[in-house]
């Protein structure tokens, strides 16, 4: 074989760093970002925060002003700026021991002001050591308000409360403070007895493991004489049993004004004691409502059955509910519609929210340092490293403005195709894929499925996903397409409006929506209804 040179041309497509970051800032939702900001705060020096209040035309937010029609609603993109335009060519100072300082008598006579003065309390009197006084809604060292109405006791601090009202032995008090501390948010103990007395007796230990089990067979049987009813269950049946033996304690005891141990006289006793033998059956079978089996297990009648079903639907299936210190997820929206006038005369804004939005720049005391020093010798390589750094800073901020500019562009183009859905509601949505936004933008389909993913926009009825805009089509009559999203609301206002003696099939919604002119099969309806979280026909009736 011959040796040979050959000069070949060709083309790819090279993933610039730049042009990485660039996509992975656009698939970052708004909590990702902000971590993305300060993680690179942190690393680069040549980067800060802009205190002050960022030009409109910074992040594309000069062309949102002009109203948006709903017949010609158009998207005015300005070019991105430079990175020039990111950098602050002045850098401010404030002298703070100047502006605290009192006036002198002579300064007081020759001051020139508006008649208003700020009057400062002299703590010196008081002495150096005492606090200042506040009304907890100014200062850095008052309790936030929001994080006060998040303070709520917990289930462990609320049966330890009632715990220390109990005459217990060291060692049955330690049992039980062991439970309590075993539960999980629900207040269910999830781990046996056994296996609870073993990891702590350990492996040679069967004295000792015989009397754990003792203490903590007492400290359970405490432990589900507490409040809420029903803690310290070891499954479902045990939980809505407890709660179901306290009801009838209750109606027992002779300090109530119901009280008539006799169940034959007494229709609330004869209820919970038919409930009790349906909670001692198989769980599938209340799930199901079967009635006719539960008759026949439980040797009681039809009517019986039910309202022993219903009174067991009243109960709490989770008794720790209450307890749990759930953190609620706020969504924050990236983009804001804002609608202005009514009826034909409707205009939208399309906005982005400047709350999410970073202010960043470039320090221009480093940066101007770095230009006037001329590296030479061994200063060279750590010169060069540190204009990589400045180069690095400037493309994020780049970066983030192209983020929120093309965010900007795919919201307004969705408000122009799904106008009549900020009108009329989701009933009015109209089928929509990423292509028709791609093909409008010039961008290619990946990017608009980064840009609607993890991002939100507030409506005038609600703040959604950006995906929730794009939907495919089911086939009408007519000839044309209807949205599912537009689908799914009807088959949600069909059941809202159906009869709780008899719901509506699948089957049935998929004729209703065939007289709609809307050709929906019946597993598509079952779909749609399953993704709406509705339940089937027979538990959705009621008894």
């Amino acid at each position: 074989m011959k040796q040979g040179l050959s000069l070949r041309v060709s083309q790819h497509l090279a993933l610039t760093p730049q042009l990485q970051q660039s996509i992975r800032l656009l698939q970052l939702s708004t909590l990702e970002l902000s971590q993305e900001v300060d993680q690179m705060l942190d690393d680069n020096p040549f980067l800060e925060l802009n205190a002050e209040e960022p030009p409109r035309e910074e992040f594309g937010l000069a062309q949102t002003d002009t109203p948006v029609r709903r017949d010609d609603l158009e998207a005015e993109s300005a070019p991105p700026p430079s990175a020039s335009d990111y950098a602050s060519s002045t850098v401010t100072s404030t002298d703070s021991e100047s502006e605290a300082a009192p006036l002198s008598s002579d300064d007081a006579q020759n001051w020139d002001g508006d008649g208003s003065a700020t009057l400062a309390p002299d703590d010196s009197e008081w002495g150096g050591d005492a606090k200042a006084s506040s009304n907890n809604l100014n200062g850095n060292d008052d309790a936030d308000v929001t994080e006060m109405a998040r303070t709520q006791e917990s289930l462990q601090s609320h049966l330890h409360r009632q715990a220390l009202a109990l005459r217990l032995s060291a060692e049955d008090r330690a049992a039980l403070q062991f439970l309590i501390e075993s539960l999980n948010d629900d207040g269910y103990l999830e781990d046996t007895l056994l296996s609870l007395a073993q990891g702590l007796a350990g492996e040679d230990g069967s004295e000792q493991l015989e009397q754990l089990v003792h203490h903590f067979t007492v400290a359970l049987s405490l432990l589900q004489s507490l409040e809420p009813t029903g803690v310290g269950a070891r499954h479902l049946a045990e939980c809505l049993c407890l709660q179901l033996q306290a009801m009838r304690a209750h109606l027992t005891s002779p300090a109530s004004a119901h009280s008539d141990p006799d169940a034959a006289s007494n229709p609330a006793l004869l209820t919970i004691n038919v409930a009790l033998r349906v909670c001692a059956q198989p769980m599938e079978l209340l799930a199901r409502r079967d009635v006719k089996r539960l008759m026949q297990l439980c040797s009681a009648s039809d009517a019986s059955v039910r309202d022993a079903i219903t009174m067991i639907s009243r109960l709490e299936p989770k008794p720790g509910r209450r307890f749990c210190d759930v953190e609620r997820n706020i969504v924050v929206p990236d983009v804001l519609v804002v609608q202005t006038g009514k009826g034909a005369l409707a205009k939208f804004r399309v906005r982005l929210n400047a709350e999410v939005m970073p202010r960043l720049r470039v320090h221009d005391i480093y940066a101007n340092a770095l230009k006037q020093h001329k590296s030479s010798g061994n200063e060279a390589a750590s010169h060069a490293a540190l204009q990589q750094r400045l180069q690095e800073a400037r493309w994020f901020i780049k970066n983030i403005q192209q983020r929120f500019d093309t965010i900007l562009r795919v919201s307004t183009a969705i408000v122009e195709r799904q106008k009549n859905f900020f009108t009329h509601g989701e009933l009015a949505m109209r089928p929509l894929v990423l292509r028709e936004i791609a093909d409008e933008l010039g961008l290619h389909e990946s990017t608009i499925s980064r840009v609607t993913t993890a991002k939100y926009m507030a409506t005038p009825f609600g703040t959604f996903e950006l995906k929730y805009f794009f939907g495919s089509g089911l086939g009408t009559d007519s000839g044309g397409n209807a949205s599912s999203t537009a689908v799914r609301a009807l088959i949600k206002q069909f059941i809202s409006a159906e009869s709780v003696v008899k719901p509506l099939s699948d089957n049935q919604i998929s004729e209703m929506l065939k007289e709609q002119g809307i050709d929906c099969a019946r597993r598509t309806v079952a779909k749609y209804r399953e993704g709406l979280r509705i339940a089937t026909a027979s538990l959705r009736k009621a008894l």
